[in-house]
């Protein structure tokens, strides 16, 4: 498997090349970007700037592993509003052709959420719903992820939402797109059930994989933690995804406000990732 970190992981202070060039020099194999609604990488940005960063990765010799989106708590595809649901679908597009353009193969979606406890005041979609709607638009999306041969990955979070491994298979199944799969987040399903055992169900669907930690005890989102600092139980983790033959990349994501931040994490975080996956320290 391969080391990668996402970019949220780094200090806000540094731009998309100066995340790049960290990365590498703390020893990670790839670093999974993210689209913005504005600014730097975003749906404004031209074919130009997003060539700019591929060429900055492949100078530095960091792989950019997938394209992740923030967005989507704020534009959910199981919104009420058909206006919202649209905006959602243009999102997926967008991000899809920039990651086309990055020459990645995977792009994070949330399908959307039923009801999210830690943004105020925000929507509240009855289960069924939302499930008719986050399928009807990923098999949509789905045909645009074909023709791009980029892989919409179907992120498990705290969405009240597709709840269950059975449940995600199932989704996954009925849109039956070899281009639609499971971005699979270990720590995200720690409060509620074990990742090994959502490795273990999803098996081939998943796309990718984030690596986050939980302590289950502190509750919310006061749980995250640094890697090897909360509950997960690693050695089942990668035991279960070595069983399936999981060789893509693991993916550290440090959630900002809930991690000790500035430079230093990326290089705690790049050690206890060599330590779980069993690798001579890198840096």
């Amino acid at each position: 498997m391969k080391k990668g970190i996402n970019i949220w992981s780094f200090p806000g202070s540094l731009n998309v090349e100066k995340s790049i060039a960290l990365a590498k020099e703390a020893g990670f194999d790839g670093i999974e970007l993210a689209l913005n609604e504005t600014g730097e990488l975003s749906l404004e940005s031209k074919e130009a700037e997003i060539n700019k960063y591929r060429q900055i990765a492949e100078e530095t010799g960091t792989a950019i592993t997938s394209l992740a989106s923030g967005l989507y708590w704020t534009y959910s595809l199981t919104s009420g509003r058909s206006q919202t649901r649209e905006k959602a679908k243009d999102i997926v597009k967008k991000q899809l052709e920039h990651a086309a353009i990055l020459g990645v193969d995977t792009i994070l979606v949330v399908p959307g959420a039923v009801g999210v406890d830690f943004i105020p005041d925000s929507e509240v979609v009855p289960y069924d719903q939302a499930y008719d709607h986050a399928l009807e638009a990923i098999q949509l999306l789905s045909d645009e992820a074909k023709a791009l041969k980029v892989s919409i990955g179907i992120e498990n979070v705290w969405n009240k939402f597709l709840l269950s491994p059975l449940e995600m298979r199932d989704f996954i199944d009925k849109i039956n797109s070899p281009y639609v799969g499971a971005y699979f987040d270990v720590g995200n399903v720690l409060y509620a059930g074990y990742p090994e055992h959502w490795i273990s169900i999803l098996n081939k669907r998943i796309k990718k994989v984030h690596f986050k930690d939980y302590r289950r005890n502190a509750g919310g989102l006061h749980g995250f933690v640094d890697l090897l600092a909360g509950d997960v139980n690693y050695p089942e983790v990668m035991k279960a995804l070595q069983a399936i033959g999981y060789n893509d990349y693991v993916i550290a994501e440090m959630i900002p406000g809930y991690a000790h931040h500035g430079e230093q994490i990326i290089y705690n975080t790049s050690g206890a990732m060599d330590a779980i996956l069993g690798r001579e320290k890198s840096c």
